[in-house]
């Protein structure tokens, strides 16, 4: 009798969330995960790209250290350039090193 007791009061053992249940939380992570990771990250690449292929000569630009100045000559492979700090410094730098491309006339105004 206690035998049958125990058999009766375990009852059917609860059955694990199928896939279909966790269907709508994987999609819903899935998208959380490109609109907040993705999507920016790709639009920052996209706008760096451009920025990089919109360079040229005579272009005053801001660099990722922070220094400033103007464009005197790109490279025939175009991943680097000569940036002229002053008239007595020039360096040569990495295209990808370019955060920002300034209006005319920044340099003389700092």
């Amino acid at each position: 009798m206690l035998i049958a007791n125990a058999y009766a009061n375990a009852g059917a053992a609860p059955q694990a969330a199928g896939f279909l249940d966790m269907l709508p939380m994987l999609a819903a992570m899935g998208l959380i995960f490109y609109f907040l990771i993705y999507r920016p990250q790709a639009k920052r690449s996209k706008e760096q790209k451009n920025l990089m292929t919109s360079l040229s000569q005579g272009n005053e630009v801001l660099t990722n250290g922070g220094l400033v100045g103007k464009i005197v000559k790109l490279t025939q492979d175009n991943d680097y350039l000569l940036l002229s700090l002053n008239d007595s410094t020039q360096i040569t730098l990495k295209k990808d090193y370019i955060t920002a491309v300034l209006p005319k006339g920044s340099i003389q105004s700092l």
